[in-house]
């Protein structure tokens, strides 16, 4: 097992293998700094994901678990941030070392 950034490998393919964590993932490229409230709502009008809160929350852990998501609470919010470190890692893992 090799680790990203103090994350197991295979953590970080397990949170990418599914396909709502996925889009998540893509929502939060586009807007970062969502709540769980307003990434449901994009889930739902956008790709018509209409898994529940809890379900999206248990997905944002796995993300998170794996570094690919942090958070940053504010009051009763909890904001949601996209982290590329771990996809990067994996990147140049494999990239050849003449490309480094």
């Amino acid at each position: 097992m090799r680790m990203l950034g103090g994350v197991a490998d295979g953590d970080v393919f397990r949170a990418i293998a599914d396909p709502t964590r996925r889009t998540i993932l893509d929502e939060l490229t586009e807007r970062d700094g969502q709540t769980l409230f307003e990434l449901c709502g994009r889930l739902t009008m956008k790709h018509a994901i209409t898994s529940s809160r809890q379900a999206i929350s248990q997905h944002l852990e796995v993300l998170e678990a794996a570094g690919l998501v942090r958070t940053r609470r504010e009051g009763r919010y909890k904001f949601h941030y996209i982290d590329a470190g771990p996809l990067e890692a994996l990147v140049e893992r494999w990239r050849p070392k003449e490309t480094r």
